[in-house]
C-alpha cells in the first residue's frame, strides 16, 4: 500500500486539515522528567525534590502511563521507553515490519554500507538488546529470543523512523511522540503545503470544536482511539491553499538549510533523498541558489568545471566549520563579544585560506552571499549575541554613564540584526512560500527587539525630547489595514488567500516606503557591517543570479558585478551624543516594532491557528493599554 495523505476538498490556507490527533507513543526527554507531565506534557508547578522518576498533573494522567515505562533497561533513552509503550499496545507484523500499521525503516537503519551508518545500526543493535530485556523480564521469561529480539527491533526502527519532536508554546524540545498512519503517512516536502502544531494539556480538556478529518485514507483513524486519548496531541494545518486530490507534505527538516544539508539530513535519520519539485529541478531554484551562494576570488573561473567545484566545495567546508565553531564556542563559553567580533569579520571580509589538495594555490578569499544559510544563522546569533552583551553591562555597571551608553549601542545593534533577519528571509519567502513558519518567528522577534529598545529609559539620558506617552494599543496607521486584518483574523479564525496577500502587501509597501527607511540609519550606527547595508527592505543589496539561475562557473564569473558580497567601509562611528538625532526616531522604532509584531502574529496564526500561543502573545502585547513608551 502506498503510503501518503490526499486532501479530500479543496482547501484554503490556515485551515485545520485534521481533528488532534492523539499519538500511538510518547516519552518525554529525560530532562524532563521533574518538570513536565509525564502523560500529556504539560508544565508541572514547582514542586518539591520528586521521590519517583515520572511525575503526572493528574490522577487521570497517572492512570494512563502504564507502570511499564519505569523498567530500568529502558529509563534512560525516550526512543526506548516510547518503543516499550508501542510494544505494550501493538504487536509488529512480522511479514511487513510493520507497526500499527507504521513503516519501520529497519531494513535501512540496520545497514552497514558506511561508518556512519554503522554508529546508527550499532546505536540500535544495543537499544534493542535493552529493549529485549525489558520485554522479556516483564513475560515474565528468562531469556529474550530471536522472535523478541526481531519485535524490540521493529518497534524501535519504527519510533525512530515516525517520531516528532514535541515541543512547548516557546519552541523547546520536551520529548518525542509518534503518531498514526492519518499523520505518520504524511510525507516530506522541502516546498511542503502543511505544518502541524501541538497541544500539551489533559485529554478532558480537549476541545469541542474539532476540525473533520480533510485528508484520506483515514482507515486507520479508530486504531489511533484505541490509545484512551493520553499523550501530546497534534493538529495538521493547512499553509498553503490545497486542492481536492492534492498530496499532503510537511517538513521533517530545516528549509532554510541549502539543498545539499536538507538531503544530509533526511538521509541520516531516514535513509531516503529527497526528489520533491524544489529538489529535483535543474538549476536549483532560486532560494536554494541563493542558500549556498559563495563567491571565490584568485581563482581562474575560466578552468574547469571539476577545478572550479574542487574549490567551491572546500571553501564552503571551510566556511561552515569556521561559523560553526565560533556559534558553538559561544553557546559554550558564554561570552558574546568574541563571538561578536569573528562572525562580523566574517560577514564582511570572508575567509582567506590557502587550499588542500589544490595544485598551485595562492591565497584564496571565499565570501558568504547575505541569503546564505551560514549568513542567517549569523544575523540569528548576532542578534543574540548583542542583547546578551547589552544585558550583561547593565547588570555589572549600571550606574556609569558611559557604560549605559554602550549597553543602548548594544540594544540597537541586537534589534537591527534581528530586522535585517527578517527582511531578508522574507526576501527568499517571496520565491518560497513554505518558508512561513520559520518567517513568523522573525518578524515577531523584530518586533519585539524594536519595542524593547523603544521602550528603553535610556533614551532620556542620551537624547532630548519632548515625546508624549504612546501605547502600542493606540497605533493607527493610515496607510495600511494590517492591524484590521490581524483582530479580525484572531476574532473569527478565517482568512482567505488572497486577504492575506493583500495584507502581505500592504505591510510591506508601508515599512518599505516609510518606517525603516526613518530608524535604519538610527538603528546600524555603531556597526561597520550593518552600516554598509543602506536599507534592508530594498532587495538590490540582496541581488545575485536572481534573473539568471545558471550554475555554470564562467557563468557566475561574469555575474560577479551583480553579487553583494563585498562591504563598504561606511562612515566613521558616531556615538549618541555625536549625532543629531531626530526627535520622533523612537516613535518611528516604536511603530515599525508595532507592525513587525502584527504582522508576525497574523503569520503564526495561519501556521498554528488563531488562538495558538505565539499568535496570542502577540495579541496580548497590541492590546495592552500599559504597553507604553514615554
Amino acid at each position: 500500500m502506498e503510503m501518503e495523505m490526499r486532501s479530500m476538498e479543496d482547501t484554503e490556507i490556515a485551515t485545520d486539515m485534521t481533528p488532534s490527533l492523539v499519538p500511538l507513543t510518547f516519552s518525554l526527554h529525560h530532562s524532563n522528567l521533574h518538570t513536565h507531565c509525564s502523560s500529556c506534557f504539560s508544565l508541572l508547578p514547582l514542586s518539591p525534590i520528586p521521590i519517583t522518576p515520572f511525575l503526572y498533573c493528574s490522577p487521570p494522567c497517572s492512570a494512563a502511563h502504564p507502570f511499564l515505562l519505569h523498567h530500568p533497561a529502558v529509563s534512560h533513552s525516550s526512543d526506548l521507553r516510547a518503543a516499550l509503550l508501542l510494544l505494550s499496545h501493538h504487536r509488529p507484523s512480522v511479514t511487513s515490519s510493520r507497526v500499527a500499521g507504521l513503516l519501520s525503516n529497519r531494513h535501512k537503519l540496520t545497514c552497514h554500507n558506511n561508518s556512519d551508518e554503522d554508529e546508527v545500526s550499532e546505536r540500535i543493535s544495543s537499544g534493542v538488546r535493552a529493549l529485549a530485556t525489558a520485554i522479556t523480564e516483564l513475560r515474565g521469561e528468562l531469556e529474550p529470543d530471536d522472535a523478541v529480539l526481531e519485535e524490540a527491533e521493529c518497534a524501535l526502527c519504527a519510533v525512530l523512523t515516525n517520531a516528532v519532536e514535541v515541543q512547548d508554546k516557546e519552541g523547546r524540545a520536551l520529548g518525542i511522540a509518534v503518531y498514526g498512519p492519518a499523520f505518520s503517512w504524511i510525507n516530506h516536502s522541502c516546498s511542503p503545503n502543511a505544518c502541524y502544531r501541538f497541544i500539551l494539556s489533559p485529554s478532558s480538556s480537549s476541545s469541542s470544536q474539532e476540525s473533520k478529518l480533510r485528508i484520506a485514507p483515514s482507515s486507520f483513524r479508530e486504531e489511533e482511539e484505541q490509545n484512551q486519548g493520553y499523550g501530546p496531541r497534534l493538529i495538521v494545518r493547512s499553509i498553503k491553499r490545497i486542492k481536492k486530490g492534492q498530496e499532503i507534505t510537511i517538513a521533517y527538516t530545516d528549509l532554510l538549510q541549502s539543498k545539499a544539508m536538507r538531503q544530509l539530513d533526511l538521509w541520516s535519520k531516514y535513509r531516503f533523498i529527497c526528489c520533491c519539485m524544489r529538489c529535483s529541478v535543474v538549476p536549483f531554484t532560486y532560494v536554494d541558489h541563493a542558500l549556498q551562494e559563495i563567491s571565490v576570488s584568485g581563482c581562474d573561473f575560466t578552468s574547469s568545471s571539476s577545478s572550479y567545484n574542487l574549490v567551491r566545495d572546500t571553501a564552503e567546508r571551510r566556511l561552515n566549520d569556521s561559523v560553526d565553531d565560533i556559534i558553538s564556542e559561544y553557546l559554550m563559553a558564554g561570552d558574546p563579544e568574541p563571538c561578536c567580533e569573528k562572525l562580523e569579520k566574517i560577514l564582511m571580509q570572508g575567509l582567506c585560506d590557502e587550499l588542500d589538495n589544490v595544485e598551485e594555490t595562492p591565497h584564496y578569499k571565499f565570501m558568504l552571499h547575505p541569503l546564505h544559510y551560514l549568513s542567517l544563522n549569523a544575523y540569528t546569533t548576532l542578534a543574540s549575541a548583542y542583547k546578551v552583551r547589552a544585558s550583561d553591562i547593565l547588570s555589572t555597571t549600571s550606574t556609569i554613564y558611559q557604560n549605559q551608553l554602550e549597553a543602548f549601542d548594544m540594544s540597537r545593534t541586537s534589534a537591527a540584526y534581528s530586522l535585517l533577519l527578517a527582511t531578508t528571509a522574507h526576501h527568499l519567502f517571496n520565491s518560497e512560500s513554505s518558508l512561513i513558519a520559520s518567517l513568523a518567528n522573525f518578524w515577531t522577534g523584530a518586533g519585539e527587539s524594536l519595542l524593547y529598545l523603544a521602550r528603553s529609559s535610556e533614551w532620556s539620558k542620551f537624547f532630548k525630547s519632548s515625546l508624549v506617552a504612546s501605547s502600542v494599543s493606540k497605533v493607527k496607521c493610515s496607510k495600511c489595514s494590517l492591524m484590521d486584518t490581524f483582530r479580525a483574523y484572531i476574532c473569527n479564525g478565517k482568512i482567505r488567500n488572497d486577504d492575506f496577500e493583500n495584507a502581505s502587501n500592504e505591510f510591506l509597501d508601508c515599512i518599505s516606503h516609510d518606517s525603516t527607511q526613518k530608524v535604519w540609519s538610527f538603528l546600524v550606527n555603531g556597526c561597520r557591517f550593518l552600516r554598509s547595508i543602506k536599507d534592508p527592505m530594498d532587495s538590490g543589496w540582496l541581488v545575485s543570479t536572481s534573473n539568471s539561475r545558471a550554475t555554470d562557473p564562467g557563468a557566475l564569473a561574469k555575474k560577479k558585478s551583480e553579487v553583494c558580497y563585498l562591504h563598504e567601509s561606511g562612515n566613521s562611528i558616531q556615538t549618541c551624543e555625536e549625532q543629531t538625532c531626530n526627535e520622533n526616531a523612537r516613535v518611528h522604532i516604536f511603530e515599525l516594532g508595532v507592525h513587525c509584531l502584527a504582522y508576525g502574529g497574523l503569520l503564526a496564526a495561519i501556521c498554528y491557528g488563531h488562538h495558538s500561543h505565539l499568535a496570542s502573545y502577540v495579541e496580548q502585547i497590541l492590546d495592552d493599554k500599559n504597553n507604553l513608551i514615554l
